[in-house]
């Protein structure tokens, strides 16, 4: 069975991330599935919502840090940039049902999202700087507009884990609801999108988004040109060996 479940129906595109032995980790494979999906999405007129989900107990443990390292993404059309640029794009309705981990880009794909409802067992964490690493997918720019400069701090600089109620608290979610209710609960909210004019909704999205977009587009640049430059750095070298070797990283000397 498919890592990446999508499943068209009534209007709405549901992708499902589903590889629960690795935790719904996203290899470069998937990121493919979901950029083609997304793709697929936006050009077809039948479809008017998006949604993303994981399972009850996880949505996502961000980037397959094996496949990561084995394929990192330095060219500009690989997979994961692909999958960046398609949902930042998205032009029609994006919703995300949200339970247990999620990690990385787990949680920034997340802020390019319309609706994001969360199960009360949601951990979301960005520990870009723990890995030696920048932020992504404009996570720079979203987090402290949306958050607030301190608690982006908090949640960027820390990288430790924020749960469910600090979420809805900041903004990030909109409701927080029982883990067996999240996805129940994110479909009945695209099933009442889908039956709405799709003409007004990608209008309505764009105004939104005006002037945003822009910023967004150049900040994922930025971003990925710094990330990239990182990763080939002694700190993520030592972030990335000390994760394989399962020992705890030393960055005194880097």
């Amino acid at each position: 069975m498919s890592d990446i479940l999508v499943h068209t129906e009534a209007g709405i595109t549901t992708l499902s991330f589903n590889r629960p032995e690795r935790k719904n980790s996203i290899t470069s494979a998937m990121y493919a599935q979901l950029a083609d999906a997304m793709e697929a999405a936006a050009a077809d007129a039948s479809v008017r919502v998006l949604v993303f989900q994981g399972s009850e107990t996880v949505f996502s443990a961000g980037n397959d840090i094996g496949d990561f390292l084995n394929a990192p993404p330095a060219d500009p059309n690989a997979p994961v940039w692909r999958f960046m640029r398609a949902l930042a794009g998205f032009p029609k309705p994006a919703l995300a049902a949200v339970n247990g981990p999620a990690v990385g880009i787990g949680t920034t794909l997340l802020f390019h999202c319309d609706l994001v409802f969360a199960g009360d067992n949601a951990a979301f964490s960005m520990p870009f700087v723990n890995l030696g690493l920048c932020p992504e997918f404009a996570s720079s720019l979203l987090v402290p507009r949306m958050f607030g400069y301190h608690r982006a701090a908090e949640a960027l600089l820390l990288g430790e884990p924020f749960m469910a109620e600090a979420a809805l608290e900041v903004g990030l979610v909109n409701r927080v609801l029982a883990p067996t209710e999240t996805h129940a609960y994110a479909q009945a909210q695209a099933r009442k999108l889908a039956a709405k004019p799709l003409s007004a909704l990608v209008e309505t999205k764009r105004l939104m988004k005006r002037g945003l977009d822009v910023e967004v587009n150049a900040r994922m640049n930025e971003e990925g040109a710094s990330f990239g430059r990182m990763l080939r750095e002694p700190a993520a070298q030592e972030a990335f060996g000390a994760f394989m070797a399962k020992r705890k990283p030393d960055f005194s000397k880097v």
